[in-house]
C-alpha cells in the first residue's frame, strides 16, 4: 500500500475465523445471493406481466424488490477479503443510496395506502402515472445525489488504517480516516434526517391517520386496511432496526464483539433482501394468487 502512488487497498476483517471457514462462507453467501435474485426477480416479473398488478402499490413493491437486488449485487461479500479503496467507497455509496431509497419508497407506499383508504374517490386523480413516476425518480435520485457528497469527501481523506472491521464497506469506512471533518458529520446528519427520519415520521403519521379512520369504519374496511398496510409496517420495522444498528455501530465499534457484528451485518446482507419478497409474496393476496398460478397451475384449474 503506497499512499504516494494513491494505490490503496482495504482488508475486510469482519469475518470470524475466515481462513478456516472461507469456503463455507463463500458457498453460503453464493447460495443466498441466488435465492435473493430468484425470489425478488420472480415477484417483479409477475408484477410486470400481469395487468391487474399495474397499480401504484404493486409498482412501488416492484421498485422495493429491485432495490434488494441492487443492494445485494453491490455489497455482497466476495471470496477475497481485499478491496480497493475506490471500490469500497462505491459500495458505501450504493449501500446508503439504496437504503435511503427504501425509506422513501416505503413513504410513497404509505401515502398510496392513505389516499386509497381515506380518499378513495380522489385516488385515481391523485395517484396517477405522473405522480407515481415522480415518486420513483425522487426515491432513487434524492438519496444517490446526497450520499455522493460524503463518498467524494472520503475519497480525498488521508487514511491511517487499512483494516475495516466489517464484511463490506458501510459507515465504518470513517474509522479508516485519520480525521473525520465536521462538514462530513453535519452532512451525514442532514442525509439521515432527509432520507430516513423524515420518511419514517411521515409513514407513522399516515398509518396513524389510516388506523384512526378505519377504526370508525366497517369491519370490511378495517380488514382491507390490515391486509394492505401490515406487510409495509413489518418491512419498515425490520429495516429500521437494521439501519439503527448500522448507524450506532460506528460509534460503539469497540463494544461489539466481532461475532456479534458479523451476525448483525449478515442480517442486512442475507436476511432483509429475502424478507421483502417473502413478506409481499405471502401477505399480499393478489401477488400470492399469481405466485400460486405460476408454481401450481394444475391446482388453479
Amino acid at each position: 500500500m503506497e499512499d504516494e502512488f494513491n494505490v490503496t487497498y482495504v482488508t475486510l476483517a469482519g469475518y470470524v475465523q475466515v481462513d478456516e471457514y472461507r469456503f463455507l462462507y463463500f458457498v453460503i453467501m453464493l447460495t443466498v445471493y441466488i435465492l435473493i435474485l430468484c425470489s425478488n426477480c420472480t415477484i417483479v416479473y409477475l408484477i410486470w406481466i400481469n395487468q391487474s398488478l399495474h397499480e401504484p402499490m404493486y409498482i412501488f413493491i416492484a421498485a422495493l424488490l429491485i432495490n434488494s437486488v441492487l443492494l445485494s449485487t453491490a455489497i455482497y461479500p466476495k471470496h477475497k477479503q481485499i478491496i480497493s479503496y475506490s471500490a469500497c467507497l462505491f459500495q458505501f455509496h450504493m449501500f446508503y443510496s439504496v437504503g435511503g431509497s427504501e425509506f422513501l419508497l416505503l413513504a410513497a407506499m404509505s401515502y398510496d395506502r392513505y389516499v386509497s383508504i381515506c380518499k378513495p374517490l380522489q385516488y385515481p386523480t391523485i395517484m396517477n402515472k405522473t405522480t407515481v413516476c415522480i415518486f420513483l425518480v425522487l426515491a432513487w435520485i434524492l438519496p444517490a445525489s446526497q450520499v455522493a457528497v460524503p463518498a467524494a469527501l472520503s475519497a480525498n481523506q488521508k487514511l491511517c488504517s487499512f483494516i475495516l472491521k466489517a464484511i463490506f464497506c458501510n459507515n465504518t469506512v470513517y474509522k479508516l480516516q485519520c480525521v473525520v471533518s465536521r462538514a462530513q458529520i453535519i452532512h451525514d446528519m442532514v442525509i439521515l434526517l432527509n432520507v430516513a427520519l423524515l420518511p419514517v415520521l411521515f409513514i407513522l403519521f399516515t398509518y396513524t391517520r389510516i388506523f384512526i379512520i378505519t377504526y370508525r369504519s366497517s369491519r370490511e374496511v378495517r380488514k382491507k386496511a390490515v391486509q394492505t398496510c401490515l406487510p409495509h409496517l413489518i418491512v419498515l420495522i425490520n429495516f429500521s432496526c437494521l439501519c439503527a444498528y448500522d448507524v450506532i455501530t460506528v460509534q460503539l465499534e469497540s463494544d461489539f464483539p466481532i461475532t456479534v457484528r458479523l451476525i448483525m451485518t449478515l442480517q442486512i446482507v442475507m436476511y432483509h433482501p429475502l424478507f421483502n419478497p417473502i413478506m409481499y409474496g405471502l401477505k399480499m393476496r393478489e401477488i400470492s394468487k399469481h405466485l400460486k398460478k405460476l408454481f401450481c397451475p394444475a391446482k388453479m384449474i
